[in-house]
């Protein structure tokens, strides 16, 4: 097995070629992490891993992976070893198409090739070695470490300012500004106001006749006691309805 480098194009024109595309394509492998992090240090186009399949009577053929001896050495300084042989498990793609594509760049056009479908995965195990076992509990080590942990201050940090006015408060209240106190209005326009919008609703609660008269409650409430009813009852409770000899419907 080899790791080869390629290049992409930026070019938004494409095009996809099919002629392959009945074409069956034995292996998807899936490796361990520790393995494709390996592969992808690998510069240029290097031999990483050999592949091994013995055949028996009457059984499934075993597929075992060997890294290479270049692989095994592109590990970071303070990195453990990671294992050297691994079997792989394989069994048969069903109910899903998967696909081998690739891709060249032709004239400033890169143009995508179909290689086949995926007809077999495998998936990559290590043999459960010493170095397996140590990569294991070294895992396990680091993930125990907490991301966050309580330190106690020898002295108390300079830098921070506390904030007076938060900024929500500071929104807020350039809002109200903005809209400015609620006058009371002319009674007749509150009236003529608040028919004009029952004729469009039968009900309203007191909400939506604040936003329309633009009044304060305890003012637009009194104007309401005199011409409407306030429910409260199911199934129009908590909403305002005019009363009987206002109203321009049956």
């Amino acid at each position: 097995m080899t790791k080869s480098s390629s290049s992409k194009s930026n070019n938004s024109e494409q095009s996809l070629d099919l002629t392959d595309i009945e074409k069956r394509v034995c292996w998807l492998v899936k490796v361990p992490k520790y393995v494709a992090d390996r592969w992808d240090r690998a510069p240029g186009r290097i031999e990483v891993a050999k592949l091994k399949i013995a055949k028996h009577d009457r059984k499934k053929p075993e597929v075992s992976l060997k890294l290479s001896e270049a692989a095994l050495a592109l590990k970071e300084p303070d990195e453990q070893d990671i294992p050297e042989e691994h079997k792989l498990d394989y069994s048969t793609v069903a109910h899903q198409t998967i696909g081998v594509f690739s891709e060249s760049d032709k004239k400033g056009n890169l143009n995508l090739c179909m290689e086949g479908k995926i007809v077999t995965k495998m998936e990559c195990r290590p043999n459960g070695d010493d170095k397996y076992m140590q990569l294991k509990m070294e895992s396990i080590r680091e993930a125990a470490i907490p991301t966050r942990k309580t330190i106690q201050l020898e002295t108390f940090v300079q830098t921070y300012k506390p904030v007076s006015n938060h900024k929500y408060n500071i929104e807020y209240a350039e809002k109200k500004k903005l809209e400015g106190k609620k006058m009371r209005g002319n009674k007749d326009t509150v009236l003529s106001i608040i028919f004009k919008a029952f004729e469009s609703h039968q009900y309203y609660n007191i909400k939506d006749l604040v936003k329309k008269t633009n009044q304060p409650v305890g003012y637009l409430k009194e104007i309401l006691n005199e011409v409407c009813n306030y429910n409260v009852r199911n199934p129009h409770k908590s909403m305002w309805e005019l009363k009987p000899e206002y109203r321009h419907y049956d």
